[in-house]
Parts: structure tokens; C-alpha cells; sequence
């Protein structure tokens, strides 16, 4: 008893900052979101709105574009950095590669690098005129690249960008997976004459499962929230070809001030992930919540 009381007493700290930083602006939020509040507008007090704010982005055309944008560019850069990762681990885990230590560090150079930074140095290597992307396309290939006027070559770019980003950090945790990975079950499966392509579906895929949701857990949790790399990047054009759905928000919450639209659009947002990741999990594990 002494020591379960002792337990509490050492997560209290760390339980009271969740509470404050965590469910405190969730409460909040969903309370704005029931209410007509632009600091800009004629009238800038609270006004109840009830259910008007969520009932409106179900006609909202902009909205509904920028979040099934953003499921878009979730789908192609989760998959693509789950494939590139694991065959970059592979790589950095062979013992013939020379100098894999230092290609290990250079790799993993990326996730160090601040997101607007890494938005603001995209732009420039993009930007037409001055970047060397548009240069070397023209030349070599005679592709009139311009993430300004060119929708696709900005949507494109976006991914690109994020691959470069954030492959490093699944790369790390698919190397730290199948590093901690048994060899018994491995040998066991070369024995009994299993091809390369079949130890990797029966044998790897199911012992680094728990690795593999993790990382696409937090992958698409990302993807869904991008903000600041966008802004940078093309500012959400051109037109609204990269305007994601975390974009879109941040637009109507700070520039427009429409705050409690804003707010509603935040709650749906966190649950259609929320409902993203529950089928997810069932996908991968046949699970349903706590029944195994």
C-alpha cells in the first residue's frame, strides 16, 4: 500500500501537466465550438451558436477539399516512407557497407532540422529563377518546374519534401526493430527452405508488427498536422492545391480570427484521426479495443 501511494506521488507532476497542457485547451476548445466568436467582426463577443459551426462544415466545400487533400498526402507519404525506411534499415544494417556509420549520420541529419527551416530551404532550392530544382529540370529534362503557378509540381514537391524530412526517423525505428528481432525464428524459417520474399511476409512482418504501428501511428498523426513546411513551402497554394486541412485551420483561426469555427473545425478534424488510427490498429492487429 506504502508503495503504490509512494508511485502516485512520483506521476502526480507529470499527471497534473498532461491535465493542464492536454485536457484543460481540449475543454476549451470544445466549448468555443459551440459559440460565434470573431474578434474582427461587427460584433466581437461570444455569440451561442449551438451546433451551426459544425453544421456548416458539412457544406463547406473548402474544408471538406483541404481534409480529403490532406488524407491524400497522408496516404502517399506514410506508405512511401514506410517502404523507403525499411529498405534504407536494411541497408545501413549491412555489415558490408562501408562507412555505415557515417552514412547513418548523415541520413538522420534531417530529423534535427527545425520544420520552417526545413520549409524555408525547399523553397529556396524550388523557387523559380533562383532554386537549382527548376534549373537542372529545365535542362536536363525540359520540364517547366514552378511550384508558384503549377498545382501538381506543388503537391508533388510537398510530398517530396516530407519523404526527405521524416524517412530518416522511420528508418531509425524500423533499424532499432529489426535489430531487437530474434534470430531462432529466422534461422528456423532458412532451414525449412522459406524464399527471402516469404521469411519477410511470415516471419519479419509479424514479430516487428508492434514496431510497424507505432511508427505509422506517429507518421500519420504528422501528416495529418502539417503546418508550418506547407507554409513555408508554397504558403498553401497555388490556388489551394497544397492547402491542408492543418493549414486551413491555422488560416481561419489567426489570420481571420474566426475562432470559434476554428474550433470546430479542429474537433472534427481530431476525430476523423482519432477514427483513422482506431481502424488502423484493427487493420493490423484484427483487434477490436481491448478484445484480443
Amino acid at each position: 500500500m506504502r508503495q503504490s501511494n509512494i508511485g502516485w506521488l512520483f506521476l502526480t507532476p507529470a499527471t497534473l501537466i498532461l491535465f493542464v497542457v492536454g485536457f484543460v485547451p481540449f475543454i476549451y476548445i470544445l466549448y468555443v465550438g459551440f459559440f460565434d466568436w470573431n474578434t474582427n467582426a461587427v460584433d466581437p463577443t461570444l455569440r451561442w451558436a449551438g451546433l451551426q459551426n459544425y453544421r456548416s462544415l458539412v457544406f463547406d466545400t473548402t474544408f471538406l477539399n483541404s481534409l480529403a487533400r490532406t488524407l491524400v498526402f497522408a496516404f502517399f507519404v506514410v506508405v512511401s516512407e514506410l517502404l523507403l525506411g525499411y529498405v534504407l534499415a536494411r541497408a545501413l544494417m549491412a555489415d558490408r557497407l562501408w562507412g555505415r556509420q557515417f552514412f547513418r549520420t548523415i541520413h538522420t541529419l534531417p530529423i534535427v532540422v527545425a520544420p520552417i527551416a526545413v520549409g524555408a530551404t525547399w523553397r529556396l532550392l524550388c523557387v523559380p529563377g533562383f532554386g537549382i530544382v527548376p534549373y537542372y529540370l529545365k535542362l536536363w529534362f525540359g520540364i517547366d518546374y514552378n511550384i508558384s503557378t503549377n498545382a501538381y509540381h506543388a503537391f508533388v514537391t510537398a510530398i517530396i519534401m516530407d519523404l526527405w524530412h521524416w524517412t530518416p526517423f522511420v528508418t531509425l525505428s524500423l533499424m532499432a526493430g529489426l535489430t531487437a528481432l530474434p534470430k531462432e525464428p529466422l534461422e528456423q524459417a532458412q532451414i525449412d527452405g522459406g524464399n527471402k520474399l516469404q521469411i519477410f511476409w511470415y516471419v519479419i512482418v509479424p514479430m516487428l508488427k508492434p514496431v510497424l504501428l507505432t511508427t505509422v501511428f506517429i507518421r500519420l498523426m504528422d501528416a495529418l498536422r502539417s503546418v508550418d513546411e506547407i507554409w513555408m513551402l508554397t504558403k498553401g497554394g497555388p490556388a489551394e492545391a497544397t492547402r491542408f486541412i492543418g493549414l486551413h485551420i491555422w488560416i481561419n483561426v489567426f489570420p481571420k480570427t474566426d475562432y470559434g469555427y476554428g474550433a470546430a473545425m479542429s474537433l472534427l478534424t481530431l476525430y476523423v484521426t482519432i477514427v483513422l488510427s482506431w481502424l488502423l490498429f484493427v487493420a493490423m492487429t484484427g483487434r477490436k479495443g481491448g478484445a484480443q
